[in-house]
């Protein structure tokens, strides 16, 4: 199994538990909040502000799958036109700056939780919630975006220089649009770019 496939499946098991985030830390207390608000005329959640959390939590958390999944908005129009080793240097460099802002965002989300556990910080919200609680989650998804974004420049070059091209492009290069429309996952979709 080569080290980027690990990447893929741990950032995958994370988006999903993003996804849990947001079905049991939105959705439902804001249903909850909904249907209180219609029956009783208030709400017994603060789903404002637990949703807040949820949220990002569930940034946090699925920024590694999208990196696994090239799945981040690329501006590659002009790159796209260029020469092989030229467009292989661009998308170096691309994943480079973005391992730079992950580690960096990790980095601060990390200073953020310290100084919140630091001070005892809470919310000003009749839940009072410890700071440092969501946040951990929070900084936990970014650690491991920049964990992600760090490691796969590394086994991309690591491929160029086993000679292993095709290995590069399945982690750096711009997806084809027969790619693209394959991830859709609507059925007959990978023939429209024919």
């Amino acid at each position: 199994m080569p080290k980027d496939d690990f990447i893929a499946r741990i950032s995958r098991y994370l988006a999903w538990l993003g996804g849990a985030v947001i079905l049991f830390g939105c959705c439902i207390p804001i249903s909850i909040d909904v249907v209180s608000r219609a029956v009783f005329g208030q709400t017994v959640l603060e789903s404002f502000e637990i949703s807040g959390y949820g949220l990002a939590a569930c940034i946090g958390l699925g920024m590694g799958f999208t990196v696994s999944t090239k799945a981040n908005i690329r501006v590659d129009f002009l790159t796209n036109k260029l020469p092989r080793c030229a467009r292989m240097v661009f998308d170096l460099a691309a994943a480079i700056a973005l391992a730079v802002v992950a580690v960096a965002l990790a980095y601060y989300a990390f200073e953020t939780l310290l100084q919140s556990w630091r001070m005892d910080a809470r919310s000003v919200s009749t839940l009072r919630v410890p700071l440092y609680l969501p946040q951990s989650v929070w900084w936990f998804g970014l650690l491991w975006f920049a964990i992600a974004a760090s490691l796969t420049p590394v086994f991309a070059v690591m491929g160029i220089l086993r000679g292993d091209k095709a290995g590069f492009d399945r982690l750096l290069a711009s997806p084809a649009l027969h790619d693209e429309l394959a991830q859709t996952g609507v059925k007959g979709a990978e023939d429209l770019s024919s």
